[in-house]
């Protein structure tokens, strides 16, 4: 088995990556490799030292591609001379002291809290199985702040109306246990009678389901946010992280505290929850300035 192939089954057996994941890495290494075919005679990947790996950097940002692409084509070389280094190919990674390529920030801008109003409390969605499901695909993805794809392979035993809870399986399969808001339960329970009258169930497993009774496709979730929040919101980005986004960022303006809100998103460290203090600062300046009386009102 050569390193690639061996490096794939790690992914998949040992660090238990998505299949999405595992063939991002792979691809991404062979899109390496064939670089080094080109450019330098076949050189073998366990040969590379950083100042070819460099060149290719040069390459890539030549060729116009953004700094969070090249940055996640260097992630996974660097993923890749690691396991290397686990299996004594190499013995020392040509990345070790590689510094990411710097990135822009963009502060992704949440929905307002009267946005959200007007499409789950203003908003008239069909009494029927695709209105009652679209209203609690909104109301989840906003109260639990779940990712697109966590919703979408939700199981239906993972639904606990008991307990008011739900359990999600995040990146890298990390398992959560999510509380849900009674309001909430009521909306699962009135699609859990409307999914009972479908004939065929493809997917039983999965919690929600197409009238035809297959699972959702991401493009689809994203299409049915899209459109409710399109009717009452000029925001150029108007998607199911969005509402993830403003989950987080509501929760922390309503004093919310930080490590509650980082085990509630799935979050492996804080400074990934970090990010969405951003808007909770910007709504206490506006606090302090209008309370402060050395303001000039």
């Amino acid at each position: 088995m050569d390193n690639i192939r061996a490096f794939e089954e790690y992914l998949k057996l040992e660090k238990k990556y998505s299949l999405h994941t595992v063939q991002a890495y792979v691809k991404d290494v062979l899109f390496f490799e064939a670089y080094l075919q080109e450019e330098f005679e076949g050189m073998p990947l366990f040969e590379v030292q950083y100042n070819i790996i460099r060149s290719w950097i040069v390459v890539l940002v030549d060729a116009e591609l953004n700094t969070v692409t090249v940055n996640r084509k260097i992630a996974s070389l660097k993923a890749f001379y690691k396991f290397l280094l686990k299996i004594k190919v190499v013995s020392v990674s040509p990345l070790v002291k590689h510094k990411s390529l710097k990135t822009p920030k963009n502060i992704q801008i949440p929905f307002s809290q009267k946005e959200l109003t007007s499409v789950l409390e203003e908003k008239e969605f069909d009494d029927n199985f695709d209105g009652i499901r679209n209203k609690l695909l909104v109301e989840l993805l906003y109260t639990t702040g779940i990712r697109r794809s966590e919703l979408i392979h939700l199981k239906t035993q993972h639904v606990d109306i008991v307990s008011h809870t739900i359990k999600v399986l995040g990146k890298r399969n990390k398992e959560r246990i999510i509380p849900i808001l009674p309001i909430v339960v009521e909306q699962i329970k009135k699609y859990i009678d409307k999914r009972s009258q479908i004939e065929c169930v493809k997917d039983e497993e999965y919690f929600f389901l197409m009238l035809k009774g297959v699972k959702l496709s991401e493009s689809f979730v994203y299409r049915i946010i899209n459109y409710y929040f399109s009717e009452v919101s000029e925001k150029v980005k108007k998607s199911p992280h969005v509402l993830r986004h403003t989950f987080a960022t509501h929760l922390l303006n309503n004093g919310a505290d930080l490590n509650s809100v980082k085990e509630l998103l799935g979050h492996s460290s804080l400074a990934s929850t970090q990010v969405y203090t951003h808007n909770s600062l910007a709504e206490l300046q506006q606090v302090y300035a209008k309370a402060h009386p050395r303001n000039e009102k």
